[in-house]
């Protein structure tokens, strides 16, 4: 990624969430001794971006610049649209905090895809399934989603496949094994591709990644 098209792209970590089910805040939960919004700031700035926070609810600003979520406790599409509309970037790369096994090197051939392409959404699918993150948004899309968010439909993957065929008609999903047999994206510790998208919403779920020793 080159200098200018770095600076045409953004990438925000989704922190708001209420985290019910961990009992505590997800940013703080630890793997290995590592933070889960440690691993996901080090997965975006591995793909090559300057990474920001939107929501927050623990204090993370000495870790990274902090977006105040304009709608707390609505969902992670509200985190979503704080990111949009606090960016000049026209690309912005969304991860979820509870996804630490995500390969940046997914995150780098999304945005060149979403670049050649020019896909207003672009998403991955594992095992037939899309998969609502890692997201790749065009800034472009902030209006609509809003309208989403506003009209009480808060389900991320709904809002963006009806805001993408508004844009250009559908969203773009790329299976994410397609993606690994080509070589053009791999996990530094070789786990399989439906492992990359677990993400962590209880305790249980986090030992269960903490015993594979991969962070």
């Amino acid at each position: 990624m080159t200098h200018d098209q770095a600076q045409d792209v953004a990438g925000f970590v989704l922190a708001g969430g209420n985290s019910i089910r961990m009992g505590r805040d997800k940013a703080v939960v630890e793997i290995q001794g590592h933070t889960l919004i440690s691993l996901a700031l080090q997965t975006l700035q591995s793909a090559g971006l300057s990474p920001a926070i939107s929501g927050a609810r623990s204090q993370l600003a000495h870790l990274a610049v902090v977006i105040r979520d304009e709608l707390p406790g609505e969902g992670p599409l509200a985190g979503v649209c704080s990111a949009l509309a606090n960016t000049e970037a026209e690309l912005v790369v969304l991860i979820p905090i509870d996804l630490p096994l995500v390969p940046p090197s997914l995150l780098r051939i999304l945005v060149s895809d979403a670049r050649i392409t020019g896909s207003a959404v672009t998403l991955v699918s594992a095992n037939g399934f899309p998969q609502t993150f890692p997201a790749v948004i065009r800034r472009s899309l902030l209006p609509l989603l809003q309208q989403e968010l506003h009209s009480g439909r808060r389900g991320c993957f709904a809002a963006f496949d009806v805001a993408a065929k508004q844009i250009d008609g559908t969203a773009r999903i790329i299976p994410a094994e397609l993606l690994a047999q080509a070589g053009l994206v791999h996990h530094s510790h070789a786990i399989p591709v439906f492992q990359w998208f677990w993400n962590l919403n209880t305790p249980e779920e986090v030992r269960r990644v903490s015993r594979l020793h991969v962070i």
